[in-house]
Parts: structure tokens; sequence; C-alpha cells
């Protein structure tokens, strides 16, 4: 069980994911800290994944690592081209960078701006992947898809193009931009229906919505594509988490979407998880990426009613274990 219970609240530099704050809980085991943050819009039986996440964290610890460091990608919300560029340019040497696209709201010449100013910002060397979190159907995919990839100068990969599996399938076989599997991943009654579908090239996996860094290994070994590890939106404690994964996976072939801490006004830890030379040390245990300190009870920037209603979560999804 948890010996500490701390609640953090961050804005967020820019909107993304429709939110502009970020709270979340901090659990303290023998380990060290793990994180539980489901969005809101998860509900108490879906947050479980995230609550045993947190524990196996705070609890047992991680597995064995395999690299001290690990390749990052910067990660650039569906913001205006000048704004895009300076994220890039301040990513802390990131050459590959993920691009938010399909924005509701937005037409495909922004995008294609944003695109070409992240392509200006990386220089020739640079690689760019996109993630349209299932916004399109499958003809506005394969219509954006050839769009974007010369605005980007030749495109990594695109992330959940699509909703469906059978749309990223049909999206997969009528084009040659690579597909990655996220939301069908980790929000899906049957992940390994991805691969049996022949649907992606690559699995993006996130420890909290898989329930923990053991799970995402035996996922990854089912699956048997290559894995791309991402963050959930979370604060450098949970960030420790998705390097562990990484650190821990047999084979890591593509830089990994972790640096994502440049996003929040303020981190609950000391030394925040950011990017040096384009990666991202591993911390050597939990215990390693700790917050800030554990009194008074708002130094992490939470108010009494968000600690409150963080707390009724927590013990809603915890009597479900």
């Amino acid at each position: 069980m948890p010996r500490d219970v701390l609640v953090y609240s961050s804005r967020l530099r820019t909107r993304f994911r429709g939110i502009t704050v970020r709270d979340g809980v901090l659990l303290r085991g023998d380990a060290g800290w793990g994180e539980f943050s489901p969005f809101w819009d998860y509900d108490d039986a879906e947050s479980s994944a995230w609550l045993a996440a947190a524990r196996e964290t705070a609890d047992l610890g991680w597995p064995a690592q395999l690299r001290s460091s690990v390749p990052v990608n910067v990660t650039v919300p569906a913001v205006d081209p000048e704004r895009a560029h300076a994220i890039v340019t301040g990513s802390g040497g990131c050459t590959t960078a993920k691009v938010k696209v399909a924005e509701p709201g937005q037409g495909l010449a922004e995008t294609e701006a944003r695109l070409e100013a992240v392509r200006d910002a990386l220089g020739p060397a640079g690689r760019i992947r996109i993630d349209a979190n299932g916004g399109w159907t499958r003809d506005e995919a394969l219509t954006s898809l050839a769009r974007l990839d010369r605005a980007a100068g030749g495109l990594e990969y695109v992330e959940q193009p699509c909703a469906s599996v059978a749309d990223l399938a049909a999206v997969r076989r009528a084009q040659s931009v690579p597909v990655a599997a996220d939301e069908s991943i980790r929000r899906a009654a049957d992940p390994l229906a991805v691969r049996r579908a022949e649907a992606a090239d690559v699995v993006v996996l996130k420890v909290q919505p898989l329930g923990g860094v053991r799970a995402c290994l035996r996922l990854a070994e089912e699956v048997g594509l290559p894995v791309v590890v991402s963050s959930a939106l979370e604060s450098s404690v949970g960030i420790a988490a998705g390097l562990a994964l990484a650190a821990a996976l047999p084979e890591l072939p593509y830089a990994c979407g972790l640096a994502t801490v440049h996003l929040f006004e303020r981190d609950v830890a000391a030394a925040p998880l950011l990017p040096v030379g384009g990666e991202l040390p591993v911390p050597a245990s939990p215990a390693a990426v700790a917050p800030l300190a554990v009194t008074p009870p708002d130094v992490l920037g939470a108010d009494v009613a968000t600690r409150e209603r963080w707390l009724a979560r927590l013990d809603a999804v915890g009597s479900r274990a």
C-alpha cells in the first residue's frame, strides 16, 4: 500500500488533447513514486489499469534495464507555424518530431504550414511523424496523407489515422506511409486484432493505460511489431515509468514519445525529465524521480477541490482492484 499520496496540478503551455490543465496523483511505495493520472473522460473501470501501473512502479519497481538513455521525439501540438518552429528549436536537441494533425476546426492547409515549419526547424536530417488520434475517415486519411507526406518531406509514419482497425488496415494497404496503432492497442478489448488484420507497421505503447511496464513488455512480445513508447501526458514521475519500459525492450528502433514534460508550466520533480541531445536518461529506480517536497500539500499546485476530487477518484478506482 502507498505510504504517501500527493495530488499535483499544472497548467499546460499549450492546449493539448483538448485540455489546458493536467493533474493527477503521485503514490509512494516501497520502491519509490508512481503516477496515477487517467484523463477525466476515462471511467473507473478503464482507470483501473492506470492504478495498476502506478502501484507496480511504487511497490515493485521496474525490470532490468538494457540501456541507460532513450532517444525521444519532440511533440508539437496543433499550434501555428511560428509556435511549432519554436517548440522544435527549443526541444533539447530532438531530431524527430511528432506533430498533431486532424485538429477539429483546422483546415489541411494550416496543418501543411505547421509541418513545413517543423521540417525547417529540424533541418534535412530530421524525421517527422504525425498523430491524427483517429480523427480521419478512411477517405480523409488517404487525401490528407498524400499532401502531408509532401509537406513533411516524407513522413516516418502516421499514428492512428482512423479509429477502427478495419480502416487502419485499409489505409495501410492503399498508400505508402507506414501506419502506427495507438488507441487501437491501448483502448481495445482485443489489442492483438491490429496484428491479425495487418493494420499497422508500428505499435505505440503507453505504460499507464496498459497496466504497467511488465504488462507492456508482455504485449510487445505478443504483438511482435516494432514499438514506440509514448507518454500519456504525465509528470516526470509518470515519464520515468515510460523510460523504464523503453529501457527494458529488446529492441528500440524508433525515438520514443516521452519528451512531453516541456508542455507543463510546472513539473513535480526537482530535476524534470527533459531531453538533452535528443535523449532522456533512464532513472535507476522509481525512487530516483521524486516530487519536489511532501509538505505542505499545496506545493504541487493542486487546490483543495482538485485534491478532494482526485482522492475520491483514487478510492473509487481502488475499490475495484
